[in-house]
């Protein structure tokens, strides 16, 4: 077999989904007159990525077989010596990625046909969904930094439609909006970070990049003693902050669940929100050289795993609980970034997308089975009348707590196994955090299961006859009434994201971060950052990974929480509301998660709004427009009403003004000879 791979192939990848995006986003709306209906769309826009996704599998096929590519696909432009092109990196990250993107896409496509079939906005749903998917793996295939720059902004762009897809809801257009501004502070510092590399190595393209990281050890930020390296990988991973949702740029993935269900699958738990872990690991031989850098990524990711667990516990909104709970594992796949186990991250980020895919999903279903309630305090008993969504959010629930043998529990074990074996500084912090975070995530994710599943029903008391809509503003569906399964196109994603949400841990760990898949796409200098060679030796297959994790203490809390939240919501309700009073500042913090909205809306965008208003009060009215062009043309006027009074236009005082000058000037001469 050849040990490259077909560029033609790897460009049909990201080019079959554009052109079902292009297809159903012009003839399939009002721009290029209908001309296809709903089926049609989703049928292009579904080949696209069902032929992305066989590409993509044939591709992780030869890359397990040893091929790999790296080559320019096109030049865009050379200026000063610096290279703009697009070109494509496949190794074993890259296919993985691939394959993970394309594979969640096509299970999301699938149940859109379902769950977005009374919309009228149908056809332009799967166009987004479609482009997002082009962009996203345009990202993930870049050989360098401009390229990952664009598919970086394209999945915003894009996930800025979608967020706002309801654009005539204007919680839906704040929600939007406040992603857009959010990821606009992360994006600052990124393209900081790649300004600096461009500036210091001179190229854009990881290789040439990676093989002159060695160079800028010791070297500092001019005028300054920072680190260049540190500089450089904390701007990066600043831009990782927005983009993956990390305290204190994760405000806005919560507030994004005004989207629809579908997209909270494809952006905030497989691909988007995954784009920073994926660029962090990409650049390990970067960050490799800055312990200050990683040491950084340790507490930020540590915060997010275990303070954004903490407002899970409180959410009464289905999707809210299950949008906390990403962010909660994104601090999960950091904290493993930041204690050098990268392969470690991007095994959880592959793990995390099928079972967090799955629960989003499945929590689409129970929307749909409620008649559009998604308030988890009006539903109880569903699972005598959803079995199939039952299920598989009781698998989904079993991965995200880490039950052994379940993917989850290999990834999210390999994690807190890593961050103790870390000699970082920050490892310790990071380590309680991951830990008693195990606990929270089994607390809220059974909350949610036993108060939607099991207990009483009750749908038919719900205060608010229109509950929380969700996704369809049309209230034509109607609220109330009895639960019921939802269709196959929206079952038969959950069953199939159910497969590797169960399996894949299990088959995959010893390739993965034991074997020599990743190859150099991953570099870990083993005797600064020792966290993988002590798991390798821990490591004895995955069977008796395991038994032995029946035995530790992850386990042990994860069963607590699940035991915690039914005592407290099946057998006593009296005690949630207890713990409320008794806990109430705590409360009011959690409810106003922990002001940070406040913050940012009365300090840092009124302090913006003030500084606007004052440079365009003083500096443009008053010195610009004011100082400068009104001044200007005011004394332009008066030296020519000046003149214009000394040009009459009669002769005579032509005359006396010539024997007037003619006197001074024979007056000086005069006076300048004696």
């Amino acid at each position: 077999m050849s040990n490259t791979l077909s560029a033609g192939n790897l460009l049909a990848v990201p080019l079959a989904p554009l052109a079902g995006a292009l297809l159903a986003g012009i003839f399939g709306t009002k721009l290029g007159g209908n001309l296809l209906g709903r089926k049609a769309s989703h049928t292009v826009t579904i080949l696209g990525v069902f032929i992305a996704f066989i590409l993509s599998v044939m591709t992780l096929s030869n890359v397990m077989d040893g091929a790999t590519f790296n080559a320019t696909i096109y030049e865009w432009m050379v200026t000063g010596g610096l290279r703009m092109e697009i070109g494509f990196m496949v190794d074993g990250l890259t296919a993985m990625m691939m394959v993970v993107v394309t594979f969640v896409s096509l299970m999301v496509h699938i149940y859109t046909i379902g769950y977005m079939s009374e919309d009228e906005g149908y056809n332009r749903f799967f166009s987004y969904i479609s482009l997002f998917t082009f962009a996203m793996l345009m990202l993930v295939m870049s050989n360098n930094l401009l390229q990952l720059f664009f598919g970086w902004e394209a999945v915003g762009l894009v996930s800025y439609l979608l967020i706002g897809f309801w654009f005539k809801r204007s919680t839906a257009v704040f929600a939007n909006m406040k992603a857009f501004l959010v990821n606009r502070v992360g994006d600052f510092g990124f393209i900081l970070g790649i300004g600096l590399l461009a500036s210091y190595t001179g190229s854009l393209n990881y290789t040439e990049i990676f093989g002159q990281a060695n160079t800028l050890v010791g070297q500092t930020l001019p005028g300054t003693e920072w680190l260049l390296l540190s500089v450089i990988g904390i701007c990066l991973f600043i831009g990782a902050m927005g983009k993956s949702a990390q305290f204190p740029l994760h405000v806005w993935l919560p507030d994004s669940m005004e989207g629809p269900t579908p997209i909270s699958a494809l952006i905030h738990a497989a691909t988007m929100v995954t784009a920073g872990i994926f660029m962090v690991a990409r650049m390990s031989p970067l960050y490799e050289l800055s312990d200050t850098a990683l040491n950084f990524i340790l507490v930020i990711g540590a915060i997010t795993a275990l303070f954004m667990g903490f407002l899970g516990i409180i959410q009464n909104d289905i999707k809210r609980v299950v949008a906390y709970s990403t962010l909660s594992q994104l601090g999960y796949m950091t904290v493993a970034l930041g204690a050098s186990a990268y392969s470690v991250a991007v095994f959880h980020l592959m793990t995390h997308a099928f079972f967090k895919a799955l629960l989003f999903l499945a929590a689409g279903s129970v929307i749909i089975g409620m008649h559009h309630n998604q308030d988890i305090r009006w539903m109880g008993g569903v699972r005598k009348y959803m079995p199939i969504t039952w299920i598989t959010f009781l698998l989904g629930s079993l991965a995200l707590i880490g039950t052994p043998f379940f993917s989850g529990f290999y990834s999210k074990d390999s994690i807190i196994e890593a961050v103790s074996a870390s000699t970082l500084p920050a490892a310790g912090f990071a380590s309680f955090a991951v830990l008693a975070g195990v606990f929270v995530t089994a607390f809220y994710s059974f909350r949610v299961y036993f108060l939607v599943f099991h207990g009483k029903e009750r749908y038919d008391q719900n205060p608010d006859a229109h509950g929380h809509h969700d996704d369809h503003h049309d209230d034509a569906h109607g609220h109330g009434g009895t639960p019921h399964e939802s269709p196959v196109v929206v079952t038969l994603p959950l069953v199939l994201l159910a497969i590797p949400s169960v399996v894949i841990g299990f088959l995959s760990i010893d390739a993965l971060l034991f074997g020599d898949f990743f190859g150099s796409a991953i570099v870990v200098n083993d005797v600064k950052h020792g966290a993988m060679l002590e798991l390798r030796e821990l490591f004895h297959g995955p069977v008796a990974m395991a038994v032995h994790g029946l035995q530790t203490a992850p386990f042990w809390l994860a069963l607590s929480g699940v035991l915690a939240a039914y005592y407290m919501y099946m057998v006593n309700p009296a005690v949630p509301a207890a713990f409320a009073r008794m806990l109430k500042p705590v409360m009011t913090i959690l409810e106003n998660k922990y002001y940070l909205d406040w913050f940012n809306e009365n300090v840092l965008a009124r302090g913006a709004r003030g500084i606007g208003i004052g440079l365009w009060k003083g500096g443009d009215q008053g010195v610009i427009e004011g100082g400068i062009v009104n001044a200007s043309w005011k004394l332009v006027g008066a030296i020519s009403g000046l003149v214009r009074k000394l040009q009459s236009g009669y002769i005579y005082h032509y005359a006396l003004v010539m024997i007037l000058g003619i006197f001074v000037l024979v007056t000086m001469f005069v006076w300048l000879a004696k």
